[in-house]
């Protein structure tokens, strides 16, 4: 239901600031270019589905080989005394919070092709525990909101942009994205547990989230301690292993296990295609909307907006310029992307504009998006409260991002 309130409001909102262009200034190149970006976004969704289509095949085909080989259901019963407590309405021993686990891991290795087809997998799985199929459950919301918080160790990605870009030392900004992704995450999973009337005051709980504390702690010194080309080097290559790894090490669970490992690769790899095909009018949707929204100037009003309520108010605004990617990282991730590398380009890589975009864009990730693709994967369609979690997850992220690049890269 947000949702559709949300989308509803991309094109109101456009068609409203277009007419008064055209009417009060003339514009008479407004509408066409809402025109151009229906057709350009539309397009763009067909083929970002059909270029997951192979991707999705190839990673069900594989969670299909673990899954009968038993190593899901043995990560299912390792982390079942964590995910026990946080998704209390899910069976002790499911298959899915192994999927759960592979989806998350995937994410914080920013293996976002791998991620997105073990996420998928886990909603199908989800999907078959929730007794209302057009609602969305309890355990799923927490499941979208650790997703779209974007817990990321490693922002290759980013890195390689600062580089491409001429900044000095690309790798500047991954310690305060490390530090802004994981205060959006921990936001996430509070605001959620309090939605949900989770309690987080006990010893598993506690203990988790302090070894989740240290282990950020660690890999902040360990790669505190490498230049950029060694951080990048090392940072590419353990994601690399780590992956061969899974593929690897699931076909030989299923060999071990003695099942037809082609067969069963086949089965899992017909659903990726089926799944593909699901979410095309959800992708189609929801970036028609937002390219409708981004041509219509609506979003360079927004900013021009809070820049002159900060600097009303006495604030430094110094920020604002970086906003554009914050204000679209929850709606398009490649349109984050893009302003990100606008930030970079018109302010300079080395800019605090420049850095605060970079850290913005890795710090959360792109929660309609996601809410539509995987609510979509599923026909889900009403969201209850996870818009509204993960949007605060993200607002957390935002501002943590703000004042650890305030305190990194100013004064």
């Amino acid at each position: 239901m947000v949702l559709n309130y949300i989308w509803t409001a991309f094109f109101l909102t456009a068609f409203a600031i277009a007419t008064v262009k055209l009417v009060f200034l003339g514009d008479f190149g407004v509408f066409p270019a809402i025109i151009d970006a229906t057709f350009a976004s539309s397009k763009t969704a067909f083929e970002i589905s059909l270029g997951l289509t192979g991707v999705l095949s190839l990673w069900l085909g594989i969670m299909k080989i673990g899954e009968r080989g038993g190593v899901v259901s043995l990560l299912a019963r390792a982390l079942s005394p964590v995910f026990a407590r946080l998704f209390p309405d899910i069976p002790k021993g499911h298959p899915v919070t192994g999927s759960i686990f592979m989806n998350i891991a995937a994410n914080m290795l920013g293996l976002d092709n791998a991620a997105t087809p073990l996420g998928l997998k886990a909603m199908e799985q989800l999907q078959e525990l929730n007794p209302r199929k057009d609602t969305a459950s309890n355990p799923m919301i927490m499941f979208l909101v650790l997703n779209t918080s974007g817990l990321t160790i490693i922002p290759v990605s980013i890195m390689v942009y600062r580089a491409q870009l001429g900044a000095a030392q690309p790798t500047d900004i991954f310690i305060p994205i490390l530090l802004a992704t994981f205060f959006s995450t921990l936001a996430g999973i509070v605001v959620t547990s309090a939605y949900q009337r989770i309690n987080l005051l006990n010893r598993t709980l506690l203990l988790t989230l302090g070894g989740m504390c240290l282990a950020v702690a660690l890999v902040i010194w360990g790669f505190g301690q490498m230049d950029r080309a060694t951080m990048d080097r090392a940072s590419t290559t353990t994601a690399n292993i780590l992956l061969a790894g899974i593929i690897t090490g699931f076909i030989v669970a299923g060999m071990r296990k003695r099942i037809n490992v082609y067969d069963a690769f086949i089965e899992g790899a017909k659903e990726g295609f089926h799944t593909a095909v699901r979410i095309i009018p959800y992708l189609v949707a929801i970036l028609v909307g937002i390219g409708v929204f981004r041509a219509s100037g609506a979003m360079d009003l927004l900013v021009g907006g809070v820049r002159a309520a900060v600097e009303g108010l006495g604030g430094d605004s110094d920020f604002v310029g970086a906003l554009p990617t914050a204000l679209m990282k929850p709606l398009s991730g490649s349109g984050a992307r893009g302003m990100m590398v606008d930030a970079m380009t018109t302010y300079g890589a080395d800019s605090f504009v420049g850095r605060l975009s970079c850290v913005f864009q890795g710090s959360t990730d792109t929660t309609f998006y996601i809410l539509a693709v995987y609510f979509g994967s599923v026909g889900v369609r009403h969201t209850r409260h996870a818009v509204a979690c993960g949007l605060l997850a993200d607002l957390a992220g935002v501002l943590a991002a703000i004042a650890i690049c305030y305190l990194f890269f100013q004064g």
